[in-house]
């Protein structure tokens, strides 16, 4: 059933943005393994990861009640307590006492590749999908998404506690509060701005960052325009900040974002 609702989320969210007929093929995608997918999703061309690492877990030091103010002054009476009070509530969650990284996957889902990656690896988790589903998550890897420049961001990370405060921050964004933070900047400084955002569903994609692909009726992006940023300011404590290099982009002969 799980199954089931991701692939159907999956197909939703495809005819939002495309309505242009597709055609099945046999491509060399369906003999990747996990290993090459997750490659292709997460350090790639099209898919990249920015880490961020809380160093905090590794000094808690925990006092005994009742004898960190022994022989000290106000002052430090006072900052022990605050250390204290900062244990307490580590201790109750549960700290870890090791760096804790959250990892955000930031791919350019518009791209062929990162779609049959994505379709790749949900066949390898089926050992019977079903058919007909199946075709339609083809059809999904294969299309041309010909008005957008997609990118999918994902969280990440060992502890869900970390990760938790980042997917609720994606959760609550809206296209209202990140237009005028988001954007891709290519080499020459030009920026287009966020069209449109949606926030994670139950798909597996994560966040959706939609921008438009065209600008006066010309490509933004093209073989001569060097490198690309995808920029957004999430919240006060995230900021997310990938390049893309536009000449390692070719695929099947195309060039593909």
């Amino acid at each position: 059933m799980q199954f089931m609702t991701k692939v159907i989320c999956l197909i939703l969210f495809t005819l939002m943005f495309a309505v242009v007929p597709f055609a099945q093929k046999s491509e060399p995608w369906r003999h990747w393994n996990r290993d090459d997918a997750n490659r292709i999703l997460n350090d790639s061309p099209w898919g990249h990861t920015q880490t961020e690492t809380d160093t905090s877990e590794m000094f808690f030091s925990p006092t005994r009640p009742g004898t960190a103010s022994i022989g000290q002054s106000p002052v430090t009476r006072g900052r022990a307590s605050e250390q204290q009070s900062i244990n307490n509530n580590r201790a109750d969650r549960g700290a870890t006492n090791e760096p804790v990284s959250v990892h955000f996957r930031i791919r350019l889902l518009s791209a062929k590749p990162v779609r049959q990656a994505f379709v790749r690896l949900v066949e390898l988790r089926e050992p019977v999908p079903d058919e007909d589903l199946l075709a339609q998550l083809i059809g999904f890897a294969n299309r041309d998404l010909r008005a957008y420049i997609i990118v999918a961001v994902d969280v990440e990370s060992q502890d869900r506690r970390f990760s938790g405060p980042a997917l609720q921050a994606l959760a609550a964004a809206t296209a209202f509060t990140l237009k005028n933070t988001t954007y891709l900047e290519r080499k020459d400084g030009k920026r287009l701005f966020l069209m449109d955002y949606r926030a994670p569903r139950a798909d597996g994609l994560g966040a959706k960052f939609v921008f438009p692909r065209f600008v006066q009726e010309r490509p933004f992006l093209d073989l001569k325009s060097g490198d690309v940023r995808f920029y957004s300011d999430i919240s006060k404590d995230i900021k997310l900040n990938v390049k893309y290099r536009i000449s390692e982009m070719l695929y099947d002969g195309k060039l593909e974002y």
